[in-house]
């Protein structure tokens, strides 16, 4: 049995049981978990680590207890919007360029221990809403919230290419299917996916994975 790690922010933990690792939360982990279980029965175990609030270097800190010991054949990593929230909120983020230095060794050190491990790298993304501009999380600061995140978007494709990783691209299909609806309709905050967000960056990553070997 093939083992699929998600790993990332809240965008992908959405609940995930630590008490019961089995339930992978409700956003689009589950929704891979469903139809690539039904799919290939018994072909797939599904693993969520991803920690609500996590910078990537937060992910670099558990790479051992939550990426190397769980020795995954696959692995989505999708990070870098808290980078840039945090230090708006906090002055706790991480810099576009030591984003990309961390994400870089973490890379390697996971390719190192896991040589055969297929690891597929999500884009960062945002959209203008109540997360990026209400006078308690990001008041007037959305041009720089969204430059920014774009930033880590740039690096972590460029990381992708730099391992010769598939890259899984979502601003641009956020940004055309919001133009209809409204951005919270895809992302309820201008962070997190509603259902359909979910459904949206779900059928994204199949695309990637079905490339997979």
């Amino acid at each position: 049995m093939k083992r699929i790690l998600f790993q990332g922010d809240s965008i992908t933990d959405c609940g995930w049981g630590r008490d019961n690792p089995s339930y992978i939360g409700h956003g689009y982990a589950l929704l891979l978990k469903a139809q690539l279980g039904y799919d290939h029965p018994g072909e797939f175990d599904f693993q969520n680590r991803a920690i609500s609030g996590n910078r990537v270097v937060d992910v670099y800190a558990r790479i051992k207890a939550d990426i190397i010991n769980l020795r995954p054949d696959y692995m989505s990593i999708l990070i870098g919007v808290n980078d840039v929230w945090h230090e708006i909120d906090w002055q706790n983020g991480v810099s576009a360029d030591k984003f990309e230095k961390i994400y870089s060794m973490l890379i390697e050190e996971i390719k190192a221990e896991l040589p055969n491990i297929k690891i597929m790298i999500m884009e960062p993304f945002c959209l203008k809403g109540s997360a990026t501009d209400n006078t308690e999380a990001i008041p007037d600061k959305w041009e720089m919230f969204s430059s920014e995140v774009k930033r880590r978007a740039q690096k972590a494709k460029a990381i992708a290419e730099k391992y010769n990783l598939p890259f899984i691209p979502l601003q641009q299909k956020l940004d055309e299917m919001s133009a209809d609806t409204g951005t919270a309709y895809w992302l309820v905050d201008g962070v997190h996916p509603s259902a359909m967000g979910h459904e949206l960056i779900a059928r994204e990553w199949l695309k990637a994975f079905s490339q997979l070997g």
